[in-house]
């Protein structure tokens, strides 16, 4: 496995992998329209792809024989609220299914800590689906502890996401 900086070349290999991890994991969940609404928006031209040349968010991919397998990626707190300079958030840290338990996850969050750390951060946020125990369980052996909750929508559904937080 190859962990290496996402490039703008990325993009369409890695919106591709971001919509069939996100469909393999929370597809069941949705009304088809409202999914492929999501999925057109958060990983077509203007999602994803567009912010590999947006110096504001920093991704990492996992490939193994020049497939993306998984990828995390760091950027602006956009969840409302008062964030302060020093807060970072995780986006997303998405591996493929026949990956998962393999070791990949840990070392996508290992590089997330370590660049968030060196760019300065002393804290990290993100969400977790509130049924996904398997991310919580991940998520507090780094040190994660929720902190509140955040209603994630999928088209006309609204999923119960916990936010959650890591002093670094």
């Amino acid at each position: 496995m190859i962990l290496r900086p996402a490039t703008p070349a990325d993009g369409p290999a890695l919106a591709a992998m971001a919509r069939a991890s996100f469909t393999e994991t929370f597809g069941t969940l949705y009304k088809p329209a409202d999914l492929a609404t999501f999925l057109d928006n958060a990983f077509g031209p203007h999602g994803l792809p567009a912010q590999l040349c947006n110096p504001a968010f920093t991704v990492r991919i996992a490939e193994v024989d020049g497939a993306i397998i998984g990828f995390a990626k760091l950027g602006p707190v956009d969840f409302p609220g008062d964030w302060d300079a020093g807060t970072i958030e995780l986006h997303q840290l998405y591996v493929l299914a026949p990956w998962q338990g393999a070791g990949v996850a840990p070392q996508l969050m290992d590089w997330a800590l370590a660049t968030a750390r060196t760019q300065g951060y002393a804290r990290m946020v993100l969400s977790v689906f509130v049924d996904n125990i398997r991310a919580q369980r991940f998520y507090t052996r780094y040190g994660f502890a929720e902190i509140g909750r955040y209603e994630f929508r999928v088209g006309d559904h609204v999923d119960d996401d916990r936010l959650w937080a890591c002093d670094l």
